[in-house]
């Protein structure tokens, strides 16, 4: 097989995408750590958000975004992820510039289960379908979090049998590309003021959720009731001893 020449580092990914990607990657690490904590319930809601916010965002940017952020460019149907799996068995695998067929598949993926599961966070939240959608919500979690552990395994393959970091060119943007992917392989622009306002919507919720009357009196309601309901338990634990006395 005919080898290929590798040229100099270009930009592939716009600050968009790369901002997406990374505070994605911010916000689920902490909803998940302050899953379980009743006080820091206004935390993992706070992500939960930020996360719904930033795929509706990437939906969009993916028709209209720049070329390799569009899903146009690396949206593939089976034949082409069987077909690109099947070429990492060989010397030489498929070089996509921008997302690989079986990538693109797990990226889409992602993008679904982070919208149920906040979805289902928010219905529950609102007590809108009752238990079975705080289960709902476990599992979209839970999904999530495995898919997010093949997603990284993904990328260490690729890196290893593409010999590229990619995690470096999601953090500077820039991909070595061979010299078939050359002609017109870079974009032109890296969306920089998209990118600051994007930063500047997120670390704008941010502070409004945080410093918002609502979510003080959701905090005080939550305490109060945790309270309400270990007085009453404690009542009902001293009346049966009194009971069980005489």
């Amino acid at each position: 097989m005919t080898s290929v020449t590798r040229q100099p580092k270009v930009l592939i990914w716009d600050i968009p995408v790369r901002l997406v990607h990374w505070l994605l990657v911010l916000s689920f690490a902490g909803a998940w750590l302050t899953a379980e904590s009743e006080r820091w319930r206004q935390v993992h809601t706070l992500f939960g958000y930020t996360m719904a916010g930033l795929v509706v965002f990437r939906l969009i940017w993916g028709l209209v975004g720049s070329k390799y952020a569009r899903f146009s460019n690396f949206v593939r149907g089976p034949a082409a992820v069987l077909a690109y799996l099947k070429s990492l068995r060989s010397r030489e695998p498929q070089h996509h510039v921008g997302h690989n067929p079986a990538g693109a598949l797990a990226i889409v993926a992602l993008l679904a289960l982070i919208l149920i599961t906040a979805a289902t966070g928010w219905a529950n939240l609102n007590d809108l379908g009752g238990g079975w959608l705080e289960e709902a919500h476990e599992l979209a979690a839970h999904a999530l979090l495995l898919l997010v552990g093949v997603h990284l395994a993904g990328v260490l393959v690729s890196s290893v049998l593409h010999r590229e970091n990619l995690v470096r060119s999601m953090l500077t943007g820039r991909k070595q590309v061979t010299d078939t992917d050359a002609p017109n392989a870079a974009i032109s622009r890296s969306r920089a003021i998209l990118g600051a306002a994007v930063l500047a919507a997120v670390l704008s919720f941010w502070a409004w959720q945080w410093c918002s009357p609502a979510a003080a009196d959701r905090d005080t309601a939550s305490t109060a009731a945790t309270t309400t309901t270990a007085g009453a338990n404690v009542a009902r634990g001293a009346k049966r001893e009194h009971h069980d006395k005489h």
